[in-house]
């Protein structure tokens, strides 16, 4: 192999790869350059990292067609948004190829077995997101830096929803005598409403209590939750927003600081109507809902399904959809706390069958899922996906157990950057 050289050197970037980065060629090897777009001409140096080859950024010589000046001060350090410079219809079409082309070099799945429906544009690129977390660095919240954990402090952020974007700055100052035994702080909105958690290093001591609850009064937040690092929350105040099920007004959904929920509340009601509509519930089917969280997907697909089993291994999901199923009088649902894939061994060792599966695993993806849902007798799997890799091999696993790839449904629930949501169905 030829060694790498000493000084930066000229490259075209043709393509994005899967995590963002712009993609060139030198001497025969792909090279990853972070920060870099299509048509850009870039100088980079090159480095070794594992098997992979990295550009460093040094130059920009001319821009590609689709570059744009950032509209954030922070975006060459931050990690938090890798496509600012990059159009908005360009990220959608890089985002739509990023899924096919994973799903055709990882998954072995040609774009043309499956219907490929047009990608779901977000409703808002900016001021979308409802959900953070940060941490603590010198007095101040921060986000990661690129592709590193140096930190990043932020006193506004144009990500977050207009209830969020100044809380990090005003926050940060009142959470001090906290910040030394805090790992994560993270925020929450809904509509008007913010409410944010702290993950502790340790237990919850009465110095943290007063400098959350002081916060809450100061700011006029909801209410917060510390979390220790072992053993239950602590509640301050109502930290659970309400929200309304997704095509079930008549549902509340509860989110909270410390438990998972779709970053942008407009595009996840796209992302659940695709993944309604693709599972097809009649009034007779059984639904397996796996990882089902605080119930996003669970409510409506229970409004035309004769039942819903939920299985999901945060406390805190299954007590907020637990609550929610009271409050909204849905009494089709039941909901299993636990691991995924023993809960499953568990129903099939009972001998116990399904009509539809619906999973939305996270990043890592649901290893095995193929052979359990065979094994219950699933005819349609809905898998809803937030990382292409793990999409692929999942998707593979189902071909090879006898499920027919049908449809893919990308929706662009993060502008700005290069993560994407995919909703894909099988039938046996």
């Amino acid at each position: 192999m030829q060694p790498l050289p000493d000084t930066p050197i000229e490259l075209t970037i043709e393509r994005l790869g899967q995590l963002g980065e712009g993609v060139a060629s030198w001497q025969g090897r792909t090279v990853f350059i972070p920060g870099a777009f299509p048509g850009d001409v870039v100088r980079v140096h090159l480095e070794q990292q594992g098997r992979v080859l990295r550009g460093l950024l040094r130059q920009v010589l001319s821009d590609g067609a689709d570059r744009r000046p950032s509209p954030c001060p922070l975006s060459t350090d931050c990690g938090g948004c890798d496509w600012l410079e990059l159009a908005e219809p360009a990220q959608r079409a890089a985002k739509q190829e990023i899924v096919l082309s994973t799903l055709e070099h990882l998954g072995h799945l040609s774009r043309d077995q499956f219907t490929v429906r047009p990608l779901l544009v977000a409703p808002r690129d900016f001021g979308y997101r409802r959900r953070s977390v940060l941490h603590f660095a010198k007095g101040a919240l921060a986000y990661f830096g690129r592709r590193s954990h140096e930190r990043v402090p932020v006193s506004e952020c144009g990500a977050l929803t207009p209830v969020l974007t100044a809380l990090p700055g005003k926050l940060a100052p009142l959470l001090k005598p906290l910040a030394k035994d805090a790992e994560e702080v993270h925020l929450l909105a809904e509509g008007e409403k913010a409410a944010f958690a702290v993950m502790l290093t340790g237990q919850v001591a009465t110095r943290h209590v007063e400098a959350a609850e002081a916060a809450v009064r100061a700011l006029r937040l909801e209410g917060a939750v510390l979390v220790p690092k072992e053993g239950s929350p602590r509640l301050l105040g109502k930290p659970a927003l309400r929200s309304l099920s997704p095509l079930r007004p008549e549902v509340p959904l509860y989110l909270r600081p410390d438990a998972f929920a779709q970053a942008h509340a407009e595009a996840n009601v796209g992302l659940v109507t695709s993944a309604v509509y693709a599972l097809a519930p009649r009034d007779t089917d059984s639904v397996l809902e796996l990882y089902s969280g605080n119930g996003n997907f669970t409510f409506p697909l229970a409004a035309t399904a004769a039942s819903v089993l939920g299985v999901e291994s945060s406390p805190v999901g299954v007590e907020l959809a637990q609550r929610s199923a009271r409050e909204g009088g849905v009494t089709n649902v039941r909901f299993i706390q636990g691991d995924a894939r023993k809960v499953v061994q568990g129903l099939i060792g009972e001998g116990r069958t399904f009509d539809l599966c619906l999973a939305d695993p996270p990043r890592t993806g649901a290893p095995g899922l193929a052979l359990q849902v065979s094994l219950l007798g699933v005819k349609r799997v809905v898998y809803v996906a937030c990382d292409p890799a793990s999409l692929a091999r999942d998707a593979a696993g189902l071909v090879a157990a006898g499920y027919r790839p049908v449809a893919l449904q990308v929706v662009d629930m993060f502008p700005q950057t290069h993560h994407v949501e995919a909703v894909m169905s099988f039938e046996r």
